[in-house]
């Protein structure tokens, strides 16, 4: 059996068009920044030569854009493009939301039930 091999794409500089890693804060062959504020987990978001990022940002269009270089920006942190799919929150059921309340909750639901067991057994006697 022969070993699988994986196809890792490796994205490039923008500016050099070398291959860089994923984690790569800054270019290690042009010293481009490829990660805002030198933070790997911040993406940082570049137009191509004549356009700029306003054009397709959903930011944009629903005018909640509160970026400085609005609407010339050739670089963001917050870009999303309007032509991707947006990503939908999963819905919940009403049993789902009242299990998950019991669970973070039963501690103080055991102590209500056992004041109120307390009550009706004082009341009885």
């Amino acid at each position: 059996m022969e070993p699988a091999i994986l196809d890792v794409v490796m994205p490039e500089c923008p500016r050099c068009h070398q291959s860089v890693s994923t984690q790569a804060v800054t270019c290690p062959y042009c010293r481009t920044p490829l990660k805002a504020y030198g933070h790997p987990g911040i993406p940082l978001h570049r137009a191509d030569k004549n356009e700029y990022l306003c054009a397709t940002c959903v930011y944009d269009d629903d005018n909640t854009c509160t970026f400085p270089q609005r609407p010339y920006a050739k670089e963001c942190t917050l870009y999303c493009d309007r032509n991707r799919p947006v990503e939908t929150k999963p819905t919940y059921t009403r049993s789902f939301l009242l299990k998950s309340w019991l669970r973070r909750n039963s501690g103080w639901f055991l102590l209500a039930a056992l004041i109120l067991l307390s009550l009706l057994w004082a009341i009885s006697q």
